[in-house]
């Protein structure tokens, strides 16, 4: 992957605004529908990438109906759907804002926060078979696209893809006998999907939110249970990139996209250390939340391991506000001076494209992001 070796390298954590054409079919159109329109709207997202001067650009995740977790429901075989309402088999509340959903009771039922009305409880998808994954010409379209639209740019390429204990929140189990086997087989579904996005030369983002925000999912687990919780979930991250280089893979985590309180995320601080056995070269953590800004000083102790990058989020979905880019350039160096510059790229706290009030405003919050990374480049190489 490109590292950061003469100046600060620019990439972003996930979605970009859908033009109109892409947002119709994904409200109400049919696969066909949005497999016509995809190649051209992704040509237009990549190019607007490129003009800007993001360096590491992907298809604004056009081709995820669904969402980042959603989309994966149409590509994995052994999952029903059933009635809204219906219970889990195994009582489970998968709620990732249960934490501050029980100390903000008042601000969650007048609407604060991502989950109004109980959050993901009642999620409606059910493991009640063997899974395998059958989303292969849905990725080798995606592939297709996304090379079809970079060839001839100087950009690198890349694809992100869910990881497997963030399916495990929206899927309950009704057929594996228990969690790590449950996980195991996500991630050899995964497996297929990890590997052909690699093996087609394009760099993988593993999105894992629900490593960091599970802790709010259960409230009674103290730091350490959640760590050996965690752990697992790496394990099968892991399991699930067997035999794809490091260096074709980087992992994005953050405490969730929703605009509610944030004060009982797990510290960053205390799962640091199980986030970095993810065999990935590039780990994306969120720098800019308002809840998370401090924890550049975790890696004064922590150190990044020798070859690993990392990529701060410099600019935040978390508000409308438009950072200054001298705000992203003193957030860059400041990153630059605990882990060094070349092991720096600048990146985005999540995806903003769908997270912010308007488009115009996702475009403007990178275009800061770029110049802010030129002027952190200016003032750590001189140039």
């Amino acid at each position: 992957m490109l590292r950061s070796t003469d100046r600060i390298l620019v990439s972003h954590a996930g979605t970009l605004p859908r033009p109109d054409t892409v947002a119709r079919v994904f409200d109400s159109g049919t696969e066909d529908e949005l497999k016509r329109v995809l190649p051209e709207a992704v040509k237009d997202v990549v190019r607007r990438q490129a003009e800007l001067g993001i360096d590491v650009v992907n298809d604004g995740e056009f081709s995820k109906r669904g969402g980042f977790s959603g989309y994966v429901r149409a590509r994995i075989s052994g999952i029903q759907q059933r009635a809204a309402n219906e219970a889990a088999a195994d009582g489970r509340r998968h709620d990732v804002t249960a934490r501050d959903r029980a100390q903000f009771p008042g601000a969650f039922a007048a609407g604060v926060g991502p989950f109004r009305g109980g959050g993901t409880a009642n999620a409606p998808y059910f493991c009640t078979g063997p899974l395998k994954y059958i989303g292969q010409a849905n990725v080798q379209n995606d592939i297709a696209n996304l090379k079809a639209a970079t060839a001839g740019l100087q950009v690198e390429p890349y694809l992100p893809a869910i990881a497997p204990g963030t399916v495990e929140h929206w899927l309950w189990n009704e057929h594996y006998p228990d969690d790590e086997s449950f996980l195991f087989a996500i991630a050899d579904a995964l497996h297929e999907e990890y590997r052909a996005i690699t093996d087609a030369g394009v760099l993988l983002q593993i999105d894992d939110p629900d490593l960091p925000d599970g802790w709010q999912m259960y409230p009674d687990m103290s730091a350490a249970d959640y760590r050996k919780y965690a752990d697992l979930r790496v394990a099968a991250i892991n399991r699930a990139l067997e035999g794809i280089p490091e260096d074709r893979v980087r992992l994005h985590i953050c405490w969730g996209s929703g605009h509610g309180p944030h004060r009982n995320d797990i510290p960053l601080e205390d799962i640091v250390d199980v986030v970095l056995k993810v065999r990935a070269e590039c780990y994306s953590v969120e720098a800019a939340n308002p809840m998370h800004e401090y924890e550049w000083h975790v890696w004064q102790t922590a150190k990044l391991p020798a070859g690993k990058a990392l990529m701060p989020g410099v600019v935040g979905h978390a508000t409308n506000v438009i950072e200054h880019p001298r705000t992203v350039a003193d957030r860059l160096v400041r990153y630059a001076g605990v882990v060094g510059r070349e092991n720096v790229i600048a990146g985005t706290d999540c995806g903003i494209g769908t997270r912010v009030g308007h488009p115009e405003i996702a475009w403007a919050k990178l275009e800061s992001l770029v110049e802010g990374a030129r002027l952190a480049t200016k003032e750590l190489w001189g140039r």
